[in-house]
């Protein structure tokens, strides 16, 4: 029986738009971390059928079709696949900011090419589950952790290429909030119809060259020097200037005014980097440490009302997906 454990990643922004102006005919792009929790586990071993159990199950088992089909029809390494059986031992919620469409996929993958005996680099990994069409930040985060700067994709492009790619200091904490009863953010066929809304407003192709700016300029230059404000506010600035670009196909800023509240609550405590991670709901906040992450937690619970496992802090991960025999 083969294991995978991989994590979650929080997607700062895109760094180009649909329109595919002002970066050099590459569309997306786009900057985002890896944080330890929550993670996700996956087992798979050789069965008489194919099946799966556990959170996500039935996602999981289509992520086992889809890689083994494409296996199949790609040649040299197709192999005879004898049916397995897939544990979701524990998975991120779906839909909500973290990263989970493409860390399942991934993790399946992984396991499946494992057991078969194939060596699959993630790139084809990722081909072959139907992940990194957008944004390849999942992708590279799975392979590698840390904080993490793709530069989008060409039209007939698979994977787009990683650029930048910088540990986060061990002792820098991630504060997550996940607020309850909040719709799901946009994905599948309704993400697909927002990107093509985005195509008309100009804002979206104009905002490229002061977020790429940012990131080169003062999001980068702040974490190598380990300044967690200077980060931090390059880090807010970035995600804010991605949301209004998004703001027509969103709402706002941000996906509701439940969040804005949650980011403007978060900053008022002088904490200068927080931000909606990808489509929402999921809010993103990074300080200094243990005790001021902790702080900044209880300050959230007892503000919104919140559920203890609604609000959580987390190292960033700096290493890749694990891949180990149980």
């Amino acid at each position: 029986m083969l294991q995978v454990q991989a994590y979650s990643r929080l997607h700062f922004g895109f760094l180009n738009f649909p329109s595919g102006e002002g970066g050099a005919g590459r569309c997306f792009g786009g900057v985002g971390v890896m944080i330890a929790q929550p993670d996700l586990s996956v087992t798979a071993e050789p069965d008489s059928v194919w099946s799966a159990e556990g959170p996500q199950a039935e996602r999981a088992l289509a992520f086992a079709q889809r890689f083994v089909a494409a296996s199949c029809r790609e040649g040299p390494d197709a192999v005879a696949w004898p049916p397995h059986h897939l544990r979701i031992e524990r998975v991120m919620p779906a839909h909500v900011g973290l990263g989970s469409g493409s860390q399942l996929g991934l993790a399946v993958a992984r396991a499946l090419a494992g057991s078969a005996g194939l060596s699959c680099d993630v790139a084809m990994l990722a081909r072959r589950v139907g992940r990194g069409l957008r944004s390849a930040l999942g992708v590279h985060g799975f392979e590698q952790g840390g904080l993490l700067v793709e530069s989008g994709k060409r039209t007939s492009q698979g994977l787009a290429p990683l650029v930048a790619r910088q540990p986060i200091p061990e002792d820098w904490r991630w504060v997550v909030v996940l607020p309850p009863h909040h719709a799901v953010g946009l994905h599948g066929g309704g993400e697909v119809e927002a990107f093509a809304r985005l195509k008309a407003h100009a804002a979206c192709s104009q905002a490229t060259e002061s977020l790429c700016r940012l990131v080169l300029l003062e999001l980068l230059p702040a974490l190598v020097e380990r300044d967690v404000d200077a980060f931090g506010e390059a880090l807010y600035e970035f995600n804010a200037r991605v949301g209004e670009a998004f703001a027509p196909v969103q709402g706002g800023t941000y996906v509701s005014p439940h969040v804005a509240e949650l980011v403007a609550f978060v900053r008022a405590q002088k904490v200068r980097g927080v931000g909606q991670s990808s489509w929402g709901p999921a809010v993103f906040a990074v300080v200094a440490d243990v005790e001021r992450a902790e702080h900044l937690a209880a300050q959230l619970r007892r503000r919104f009302a919140l559920p203890q496992a609604a609000v959580w802090a987390t190292a960033a991960c700096n290493h890749g997906a694990l891949l180990k025999e149980r």
